[in-house]
């Protein structure tokens, strides 16, 4: 219980001093040491995981606004998600472990990604998506007519498509 007590204080000690410095002031090092670790990759997504994934969608998007939109919407709705992902196995994009449900690409969906990543980059970014996002949230308070926004959304998509086949 007392070396319990001993790491505890010191820690707290240590955390004391490292609350307490400042920039520019010089301390003393009495003791260091290197410690050989491995990192270990991120677990995989299952079936669970991805969903919420979906619905949490937008915590890397810098810009506050997007993020706020995408926030609320996530990444399809709440009866689309699984549709999404049995949608992904069924063309074979990815594949599901039927025991853990643990989600893996396939060669197809790699190869897919690495396309697009080539291609049109920004159809990875997820800011891409808040702003479609937006874009609907607008049409469904009738702040723009659908018509606009389906043409903005075809301009932009035809556009890639385009850039696309020239580098192809």
């Amino acid at each position: 219980m007392d070396s319990v007590n001993k790491v505890k204080n010191e820690d707290t000690s240590n955390l004391d001093i490292l609350t307490s410095l400042k920039k520019n002031v010089e301390v003393s090092i009495v003791n260091f040491e290197t410690k050989e670790a491995e990192t270990s990759p991120p677990s995989r997504y299952n079936s669970g995981s991805m969903i919420l994934a979906m619905e949490n969608a937008g915590k890397l998007i810098e810009d506050e606004a997007l993020r706020e939109q995408i926030k609320g919407a996530g990444i399809g709705t709440s009866a689309t998600r699984a549709a999404i992902i049995e949608k992904l196995e069924r063309i074979q994009y990815l594949a599901i472990n039927s025991k853990t449900q643990i989600i893996t690409p396939t060669t197809k969906g790699e190869a897919i990604y690495d396309v697009i990543l080539q291609s049109m980059p920004d159809m990875l970014n997820p800011e891409l998506t808040a702003s479609w996002e937006k874009g609907l949230d607008m049409v469904a308070k009738r702040e723009i007519e659908p018509d606009i926004f389906m043409g903005k959304l075809e301009k932009y998509i035809r556009g890639k498509f385009e850039k696309m086949v020239v580098k192809v």
